[in-house]
């Protein structure tokens, strides 16, 4: 990826859509910035955090829910029409160039309960449940919540991978794909390696596409439903993250296999009484997919500018980190272990004296690490990535790794 300063962002653009437009978020119970003292003990510090972003959503979006609103009468809904499931298809055709069977898809009302009722119909209490490490928070509360045992692999331990495959008790492999905290953006290559080791061990695939539509060029992402054939796979995602609707609550997965399929929607409807969907989540479903995709592209544009700013920063302050933007978005994955700072004295300069949040690495099993959202306007990311590069100079310059300067 170039550098801010060699691919200056396309102000125009920008203006167009207004991502350079601070949005003051408080006051709307908004979990980022309202509730920010809950994790780090702490109010009123600028918040870096929680995976939605400060941005107004695509104005096509904005229209579609008040033309809903509009008609006045919020009863109960259908997922299973045309409408919504035509706009999922449209949109892994046009943007995935794969072909999707309307009669795999399920509706839910988030990701984590997909995992969880996938996790329940696949697997049995005791059994393994492997992921990659650093792993996305949710995955290892929710693994343990069903009393399945969680078993963790390096991003790229293919030996490690292939050990745990073959245990006889392990049942699944939970993908995230793209990595979350990393951004990692699996290859063709490394999914084909995936498939055919659980297909040799008998493990059934639950791969989390929730970053999928903010893969940065060249990088491309390819879904789990892309690859064809049998076995037990299910991919689960929304349109909340890449077109920041997560309030809205909702989102859909693909089930290859008829009878696991069946099963889930039992549950769905029978077991859990959620066949009626929040129906705002499917008005901004069909929005996003059937007329986001120029939104979309611009914020793409957008985050890939800030991630580079992150870059040219701190290749600047820090060279020896050697940081690069992640391959999808907006999560800057900064591994400060070089710096040899203390996490702890790290997020005490951080929340006492820049008075900023920033997820610690410990948070997603690697400690040494932070992960700085930058899904926000320009002036915002700047203050952040300032922040920290301020915090890491006391740090570094004490002399003594973990002791700060500051006064």
């Amino acid at each position: 990826m170039a550098s801010a300063s060699s691919r200056p962002a396309d102000e125009a653009g920008r203006a167009a859509h207004g991502f350079d437009v601070p949005v003051d978020r408080h006051g709307t119970w908004c979990t980022q910035w309202d509730y920010v003292e809950d994790r780090f003990g702490v109010p009123d510090l600028l918040p870096f955090t929680i995976s939605d972003m400060d941005f107004e959503t695509a104005p096509e979006i904005v229209a579609a829910l008040r033309g809903r609103l509009d008609h006045g009468v919020l009863g109960y809904s259908r997922w299973r029409q045309d409408d919504f499931l035509s706009a999922i298809v449209h949109w892994y055709a046009t943007r995935h160039g794969t072909a999707v069977d309307p009669g795999t898809i399920v509706y839910a009302p988030s990701v984590v309960y997909q995992v969880s009722q996938l996790l329940r119909l696949w697997s049995r209490p005791g059994d393994g449940v492997v992921t990659h490490t650093p792993m996305y928070d949710a995955f290892p509360r929710t693994v343990a919540a069903h009393g399945r045992q969680l078993r963790e692999c390096r991003l790229d331990d293919w030996t490690e991978l292939e050990r745990l495959l073959a245990l006889p008790d392990t049942a699944v492999l939970l993908l995230c794909s793209p990595h979350n905290p990393t951004g990692r953006v699996w290859s063709r290559d490394e999914l084909d390696r995936m498939a055919g080791l659980c297909e040799r061990h008998g493990v059934a695939v639950i791969s989390d596409e929730i970053h999928s539509d903010l893969a940065h060029a060249p990088h491309k992402h390819r879904t789990w439903a892309g690859r064809g054939g049998g076995g037990r796979w299910a991919v689960v995602t929304s349109a909340s993250k890449s077109f920041n609707i997560p309030a809205l609550t909702g989102s859909y997965g693909i089930i290859g296999d008829t009878a696991s399929r069946e099963a889930y929607l039992r549950q769905l409807k029978d077991a859990d009484g959620l066949s009626s969907p929040a129906v705002l989540s499917l008005v901004g479903h069909i929005a996003a997919y059937r007329e986001g995709a120029p939104w979309l592209d611009a914020l793409r544009a957008y985050l890939a500018d800030n991630l580079a700013m992150v870059a040219d920063r701190l290749g600047e302050e820090f060279p020896q980190l050697g940081w690069q933007p992640p391959q999808a978005g907006y999560l800057a994955w900064i591994d400060l272990r070089p710096l040899g700072v203390d996490d702890d004295a790290l997020q005490r300069e951080l929340v006492e004296v820049e008075r900023v949040a920033v997820m610690p690495g410990a948070a997603y099993g690697s400690p040494g690490r932070v992960r700085l959202n930058v899904g926000c306007p320009r002036v915002k990311a700047e203050a952040g990535v300032d922040a920290l590069v301020r915090a890491l100079r006391r740090l570094t310059a004490a002399g003594v790794p973990g002791l700060s300067g500051a006064g």
